[in-house]
């Protein structure tokens, strides 16, 4: 059963205004219930029974190409976090154990999600022991969300490897990152929502030739990483437009 907690941090996921995620359910908490009600056809007495509840939880996890939220509200714990990191693995379609323990939210071939092992909130300045080690020097305050892909990739020449990023992975994407940003409040810039290979330029911190994201295996027409980051920032913007 969801408890008050649950109910808040699912209604902010979805883009309503329960206002203090306290566990108490208030006037604002109500007045979003109903928001949702109304929304989803349903009965606005602010009541959250089993027909609000199942609308509430039930889509928590969407199939590709559906609409709705996409991050299940227990991924996206209380914590102050500064910005977003965009990986790719280097790895294969699926995550693996090893994937899951350096990143918090990852993205599968046909753009469905596997939460990593670290809870968000371990990586709130200061990090904490068990932290998803995604960012050489810069995992405080990051968040890491990951395309599972790019196996035996190279940079120059490049060759997309056994795995080329998928276009569904790509469009998933901004999804994911407009409702952490939402979540988290976090503005849209190149600062604090960026890929791994933008950091060493943009932030500073140096990053041993990092080159996820540079380069997409279905448009290679876009090159560099300010050009990837841009594209998804961009469509970031619109998902929260």
């Amino acid at each position: 059963m969801a408890t008050t907690l649950d109910i808040q941090r699912r209604l902010v996921a979805l883009g309503y205004q329960p206002g203090a995620i306290d566990g108490i359910f208030g006037d604002q908490t109500a007045d979003a219930v109903k928001q949702f009600q109304r929304a989803r056809n349903l009965a606005a007495d602010g009541i959250v029974g089993p027909k609000t509840s199942a609308a509430l939880f039930g889509d928590a996890v969407v199939a590709p190409g559906q609409t709705g939220a996409i991050v299940p509200a227990d991924w996206m714990p209380v914590a102050k976090m500064q910005r977003i990191i965009v990986h790719w693995t280097a790895g294969a379609y699926k995550a693996s154990g090893l994937d899951r323990s350096h990143y918090h939210i990852l993205i599968e071939d046909d753009g469905r999600l596997v939460r990593g092992t670290p809870s968000i909130a371990l990586n709130q300045a200061p990090v904490r022991k068990g932290y998803a080690a995604h960012t050489l020097g810069c995992n405080s305050g990051s968040i890491g969300v990951s395309l599972c892909c790019m196996a035996g990739a190279s940079e120059s020449p490049f060759v997309p490897g056994i795995a080329p990023m998928k276009r569904a992975q790509w469009e998933t994407l901004p999804r994911v990152l407009a409702e952490l940003c939402r979540r988290y409040v976090i503005a849209v810039t190149p600062k604090t929502v960026l890929s791994h290979a933008e950091v060493q330029g943009t932030l500073g911190i140096k990053q041993r030739g990092k080159w996820d994201i540079t380069r997409l295996a279905f448009d290679p027409a876009v090159r560099g990483a300010t050009a990837c980051g841009d594209l998804f920032r961009a469509a970031t913007k619109e998902q929260l437009a």
